[in-house]
């Protein structure tokens, strides 16, 4: 049985909703016979009336046409970081929408969605985007396919640069450094400790490792917190007191594609499809060439 005191709330509701719409009826007639009056105004007055209806349109049109800017949310891979500075500003210029991004290591986005965090639009792995769409999370319309990155070390700056072109050299090179850094959570850090298990140095590199759960690898090796960076070579470029020595050896590389996809629950969705159709524009493929990532496959 539906108690008493919930029903009647639910009744409060019901009726002040009722009241907003009527209200909002009432406004639109009002609207509509000021509007015949001002139009019959104006045929009688001259200039002065059509000035005062003319101004009187246009702010009609600027508040019914939804000039009044929307405003996307956007949770991104940390990988696509650079570029989302380079690439967002011109969409945001164009439509007059804000896009407000927030940036994590792919593991704690998933976290943060799986406990309820929603947006508009969200960046992650392919592999990640095609789960959350398999749980209905995000709209299987809309996804697609940004970038492609891979994996790549960085020294600081004034350096020597070690040798990493080839398996062996890698491992000689991992075993001499004095630290080496790369995320906890992030999917390049989790892939990294796989390859030094892989070179069979995997102890060697958890003794010496410095794992933050995720931003700039970059940064923590410019400021001389690590001899050795990993990352996404994406992340790692640009950075003040690093500099990029190359990507890992081709037989142990592993190439990321960034997708981005909508939240089945946008507030937003038509501005969200705008939104991916600037990111993935054909004229975008410069943008990610600076930032060191590639079309994807």
């Amino acid at each position: 049985m539906v108690p008493i005191a919930y029903l009647a709330k639910l009744g409060c509701r019901i009726v002040i909703v009722e009241k907003i719409l009527r209200d909002c009826i009432n406004l639109i007639n009002s609207l509509k016979g000021y509007m015949q009056n001002i139009m019959s105004f104006q045929l009688r007055k001259g200039p002065v009336a059509r000035l005062f209806t003319t101004t009187f349109l246009l702010m009609l049109g600027f508040f019914s046409s939804g000039a009044i800017a929307a405003e996307l949310k956007l949770i991104a891979s940390t990988g696509v970081y650079s570029v989302m500075q380079e690439l967002i500003p011109g969409f945001e210029a164009k439509t007059g929408a804000k896009v407000v991004a927030s940036y994590d290591t792919s593991n704690i986005i998933l976290k943060r969605v799986q406990s309820g965090e929603s947006a508009d639009l969200i960046i992650l792995t392919r592999s990640a985007i095609d789960n959350l769409v398999r749980q209905g999370t995000v709209a299987a319309n809309g996804v697609t396919d940004l970038a492609m990155s891979g994996v790549g070390i960085v020294v600081r700056s004034g350096e020597k640069h070690p040798n990493i072109k080839t398996s062996e050299d890698l491992k000689k090179t991992l075993l001499g450094a004095k630290s080496v850094a790369f995320t906890g959570t992030g999917a390049s850090g989790i892939y990294f400790l796989s390859v030094a298990d892989k070179l069979g140095i995997g102890a060697q590199v958890r003794e010496k490792a410095v794992t933050p759960e995720g931003g700039h690898i970059a940064k923590i090796v410019a400021a001389g917190d690590a001899q050795l960076g990993v990352q996404m070579k994406s992340e790692l470029l640009g950075v003040p007191g690093a500099e990029y020595i190359g990507p890992l050896p081709p037989e142990l590389q592993m190439n990321t594609v960034f997708t981005v996809g909508i939240f089945a629950n946008s507030s937003n969705p038509a501005q969200a499809i705008e939104l991916v159709r600037h990111l993935s524009a054909p004229a975008q493929a410069p943008a990610y060439q600076k930032v060191g990532m590639d079309s994807p496959k």
